[in-house]
Formats: structure tokens, C-alpha cells, sequence
């Protein structure tokens, strides 16, 4: 695994760190495939409940590496495709974490760096981070992020982000829906993510692992004979499991 992205893993947490300080954890190729690689093994980790993403130094992350985009001018369009794909599918692997994902957000958080925010469930952010979907800029699209930001501010907000470029605040993230939590600084931002993390190790495990799903594999879908069958027969499949069977017992025998 590359130097650039660090994995801490205490108890249940695995933080997950780009380390790229002097460039504000702008990402490459080689980056990708460290955030790929340690995305298919926390996949397949029952021991860990919640995966942490952070960046080191002044920023969470600026986005592409400008020097990984210059390499991009020479790709034919096959190369093209292909390089993008890996991005889509390290996106998509941090997107479908079974694991309760939370995003802490500092600096800045440009392009690729809204679009690894946006795959997170939860994100926690300073209230000075600057934020911008700025492709257009250099001649490009928001494309591979662009599913999971739209799914995060809706495609109103996202077409004039898109086509703008603009800087945004961290209070304008929160209003759409892309920021859950504005942190003071970062004493505050880490007494948020306790807080947060106490409350997930109060719930259960395969609960949360299925809600999640839940969420993912409705998104889109309208209500439908298909869909109340599906969901009727989740919450059957929990209800019979070890930990909800332990869970309900115990709550009714305090209420009761």
C-alpha cells in the first residue's frame, strides 16, 4: 500500500487518511488503488463498525493531481476510459462500504474530493472548508462523482454547481444536504465525531450493515407491490436474527 493513503484501525474504527499534505491530498493513480485496495479489505472485515476518511495537512483533498491530469492530455480515449473507470469503481467501493462511513472535512474539498464526501453516510465539516465542483474550469465534467453528488444535493442544486465551477461554503454543503454536521474547528469536530461514534456502538451491528443496504437499494425506487414485498421481507429476515432476538428481548424486558 502507498504511503499516500494511511489505515489506522483502533477496536472497531478504521480511519482512513490521504496523506499528500504538501499537494492538499490531491489524488492520483496511485492513490486509487490504495483507496481501492484498502476498500476490498475493510469489505470483507465483520470486526469493524465504522471507517473514518480524513485528510492530513491543510485540506481534506483538492481533487486531481494536477500532474495525473497532465498525463490524462496524452491518454487516447480509450486510456481515457480506462483511467476514469478506476476512479468509478474505487468511488463506487467506497459508496457500497457495508460499514457506516463518516466523511471529516477541513480546508478544502475540491471535485474528486466532494465526490469522496458525497460517498460518505455521514460528513462532518469545518466551518471554513471551501468547497466546488470546479471541472468545468479546465474543460471537464463532475462525471464519475456525479451520480453520488447528485444523490447527495439532488440534481437542481447539482446542475448549477456543475456548470458554474463556484466555490461554495461548508454552511452552503450543510443547507443541501451535503454536509450533515459544522464543526467550530477541529476540538469540535473531533467532540462531534466522538459523540457520533457512541452512538453507532450503541446499535447493532448487522442492523446497521442492513439498514445501509436498505437505503442504497431503494434510492430511485417508487413505491410498488415489488418494493413492499422486499421490504417485508427484510424486516422478517432481521427479526429472526441472533442480534435482534437478543436486542428486542432485552429492551422489553426493561419496558415491560
Amino acid at each position: 500500500m502507498s504511503n499516500f493513503v494511511l489505515l489506522d484501525i483502533q477496536d472497531s474504527v478504521a480511519t482512513v487518511t490521504l496523506n499528500r499534505p504538501e499537494i492538499h491530498n490531491a489524488f492520483n493513480d496511485e492513490v486509487i488503488v490504495s483507496l481501492s485496495s484498502i476498500f476490498d479489505d475493510l469489505r470483507t472485515r465483520d470486526d469493524i463498525t465504522v471507517v473514518i476518511l480524513r485528510g492530513n495537512g491543510k485540506s481534506f483533498s483538492a481533487g486531481g493531481d494536477f500532474n495525473w491530469m497532465r498525463k490524462s492530455v496524452e491518454y487516447t480515449e480509450a486510456e481515457n476510459k480506462n483511467d476514469a473507470l478506476a476512479l468509478a469503481r474505487m468511488l463506487n467501493e467506497l459508496n457500497t462500504l457495508p460499514q457506516v462511513t463518516i466523511a471529516c472535512v477541513h480546508g478544502a474539498a475540491m471535485g474528486g474530493g466532494v465526490g469522496l464526501m458525497s460517498c460518505c453516510d455521514i460528513v462532518i465539516a469545518d466551518k471554513t472548508t471551501k468547497l466546488a465542483l470546479s471541472e468545468v474550469k479546465l474543460g471537464l465534467i463532475p462525471a464519475t462523482i456525479g451520480p453520488y453528488v447528485i444523490a447527495a444535493i439532488g440534481a437542481r442544486q447539482a446542475r448549477r454547481l456543475f456548470v458554474t465551477g463556484e466555490r461554495f461554503s461548508a454552511q452552503r454543503g450543510y443547507d443541501m444536504g451535503l454536509v450533515h454536521e459544522l464543526a467550530d474547528d477541529q476540538a469540535d469536530m473531533d467532540a462531534i465525531l466522538q459523540k457520533l461514534l457512541g452512538e453507532i456502538a450503541a446499535n447493532g451491528t448487522h442492523a446497521m450493515r442492513e439498514a445501509k443496504r436498505l437505503c442504497l437499494d431503494l434510492d430511485g425506487r417508487g413505491i410498488s407491490a415489488d418494493v413492499m414485498d422486499d421490504t417485508a421481507d427484510r424486516i422478517a429476515k432481521i427479526r429472526v436474527k441472533e442480534e435482534a432476538q437478543i436486542r428486542l428481548k432485552n429492551f422489553l424486558e426493561k419496558t415491560g
